[in-house]
């Protein structure tokens, strides 16, 4: 029987409560293998108790480890841009974790908030760039506190970066409906989009079969909302996917219901997997966040490892509990706790 050995990081708030759910239903779903969990309590509490998210030797302490399950991250006190430079984007380069990949559907049980919207009409996936483009630490501050003050963001587009995203999505979609469509700011980005738009087209020419297009970046978001039906697969840079990717989900039922990972498709690290939406500080510890997204996050994470059958038993055993409609949680509509929605989902997934 296999093993697999999983760092857990809850982290803030919510997610410390939507991780023990999910934990929970990754347990009862296991068949023909078991998880060896090892939590870590970085945070933003542990940054205010020693002045860092996590040790110096953070990404040495998880290497060894299968996969890594993250909670969310962030608490006020600590500036957000802190506590994601301080722990997920330094794991996300230390094992190359290029791909974030966020499926975004409309789940059974739930509504769009786009009127008269089917689950046939709502099903994208989006592959953003996970390790450059405009997250970049190069810049600065300049001239501070003086009348001319300013600061500097540089962008950053290697041809390895762009070529392995771009290529990854016309993968992703050939198992798919084989349609591919960047997000480009061409017209106002002088130099990365261009770059970037060329780099599409070198590689949509190894796809003949993919049937491609190229939107600005506005005019895509505006496409999400008005005729979601014609995307499928989308391609962006790190900051338009990062956008994109929760345009996409609030239109589809919400960030509670959107999971994501943070992978490495060569598997020559661990990946990392973890819901789309925030720490929710304001509703941690109340017992009503809807773990749903924490428990899809694991199902990805045992579809990367290999576990197909057991991912696709808690995918299912999801959308059961969500049609059933007898424990969905505020956010949904319902008066469910975070608890009593996790028991429904870990005993169907136990029952498949």
């Amino acid at each position: 029987m296999s093993t697999y050995r999983i760092a857990t990081i809850p982290g803030d708030g919510i997610g410390e409560d939507v991780t023990e759910e999910a934990v929970r239903v990754l347990d009862a779903a296991a068949r023909g293998f078991t998880i060896e969990w090892t939590e870590f309590d970085w945070s933003c509490e542990q940054y205010l108790r020693t002045g860092a998210m996590m040790p110096a030797d953070g990404a040495a302490q998880l290497a060894e480890f299968d996969a890594i399950f993250l909670g969310a991250v962030g608490f006020p006190g600590v500036p957000d841009h802190v506590s994601l430079w301080g722990l997920l984007i330094p794991l996300r380069r230390a094992f190359g974790l290029y791909v974030n990949l966020r499926p975004v559907r409309l789940l059974p049980g739930t509504e769009s908030a786009l009127s008269g919207r089917t689950a046939d009409e709502l099903d994208m996936l989006i592959v953003r760039e996970n390790s450059e483009g405009e997250y970049s630490e190069i810049g600065g501050t300049h001239n501070p506190g003086r009348p001319d003050e300013f600061v500097l963001q540089e962008s950053v587009f290697t041809r390895v970066g762009c070529e392995r995203i771009i290529r990854h999505a016309f993968e992703r979609a050939g198992q798919r409906q084989k349609k591919v469509c960047s997000a480009t700011k061409s017209n106002g980005l002088i130099h990365s989009m261009p770059y970037w738009d060329r780099v599409f087209d070198e590689i949509a020419a190894e796809y003949p079969d993919i049937e491609t297009r190229q939107m600005h970046v506005d005019a895509l978001a505006a496409e999400i909302v008005l005729h979601p039906d014609r995307l499928d697969v989308i391609v962006g840079s790190n900051l338009f996917g990062d956008i994109l990717s929760d345009l996409a989900a609030a239109v589809t039922g919400g960030l509670g219901l959107a999971p994501s990972g943070n992978i490495n498709p060569e598997k020559t690290g661990p990946s990392m997997f973890e819901a789309v939406h925030g720490s929710a500080p304001d509703i941690a510890g109340k017992g009503i966040a809807n773990p749903v997204a924490q428990i899809l996050a694991g199902a990805m994470m045992l579809e990367h490892l290999g576990e197909h059958d057991t991912a696709a038993a808690i995918d299912k055993a999801v959308c059961d509990a969500l049609e059933k409609g007898e424990t969905l949680t505020p956010d949904l509509g319902g008066s469910a706790t975070t608890t009593e929605l996790g028991n429904a989902i870990a005993e169907r997934a136990a029952a498949q």
